[in-house]
């Protein structure tokens, strides 16, 4: 790997001209980020303040509401000054910056998917264990070691990744992807393609793997439960599995873009 390179910006190759109609895209994008900040931090606010909230459960919904608003500040606000420039030019440091910002949101919110869905295992098939299991303080320290290994994890991926020499500067999306970032290379490294495994299994295949597990020893006590029962923990599931399954086909469809590249 070399320190230095020539390239020292990209261009997003995705952009069109639209005309006029930029203008309305900006507002409604506008409007669209906007709404995501106000509604979460309100949320936000609300377990704050409502000492009735403050249990594992609303704790970790409060740091998933602050891992949206993260990548979503990650995406939009350079996807908005890029709607009025005419190169689309982004600096390495940008780019790297995006990057960081978003998959470290992205791994913080699949962590937390992972210990809602454990939060939920212990609750339905170990109630009475639930208070000393999973305590305030536990819930607490799961938040700061998510924040914490994302943010490393993802320091060390890019540090590497910016070490490298760049034979080319354009990326065909609306931001920066890392997969494409690496593809821009002048050659591939091998020690690059370890470290993303590594990431990869750790920020998505083992909260997947909890996850799932969780909710197969969910589905089998519903099994043997009374109908009162099997009706609350649908109850209290069904907001978590549907926002797994929106998040879990807005990665598939992320992936699939990428490998079209």
């Amino acid at each position: 790997m070399e320190n230095s390179s020539e390239v020292t910006s990209f261009i997003l190759g995705t952009y069109g001209d639209i005309g006029p109609l930029k203008y309305l895209y900006f507002i409604v994008l506008l409007m669209w980020y906007s709404g995501i900040c106000v509604s979460n931090l309100f949320l936000i606010v609300v377990i704050i303040v409502d000492r009735k909230l403050h249990e594992p459960m609303y704790f970790l919904m409060c740091n998933l509401f602050m891992s949206e608003i993260s990548g979503s500040t990650a995406i939009y606000p350079l996807l908005l000054s890029q709607m009025f420039s005419d190169s689309h030019e982004v600096s390495i440091p940008a780019c790297f910056l995006q990057m960081f910002h978003l998959y470290t949101s992205a791994s913080v919110e699949y962590g937390t998917f992972a210990a809602m869905a454990y939060d939920r295992y212990v609750a339905i098939c170990t109630p009475l264990y639930y208070s000393v299991i999973f305590t305030n303080s536990r819930a607490v320290h799961i938040i700061v070691l998510l924040w914490s290994y994302s943010a490393a994890a993802c320091v060390f991926l890019f540090f590497i990744i910016l070490r490298l020499r760049f034979c080319g500067n354009i990326i065909d999306k609306v931001f920066c992807d890392h997969h494409l970032v690496i593809k821009l290379a002048c050659s591939s490294s091998t020690i690059i393609q370890v470290s993303d495994l590594v990431f990869a299994v750790v920020t998505l295949v083992i909260p997947v793997g909890l996850i799932s597990v969780s909710y197969l020893k969910i589905f089998a006590v519903c099994l043997t439960a009374t109908k009162e029962n099997r009706q609350k923990a649908v109850a209290t599931c069904t907001p978590q599995i549907v926002s797994l399954s929106n998040m879990f086909i807005g990665t598939a469809f992320h992936f699939a873009d990428s490998s079209l590249f």
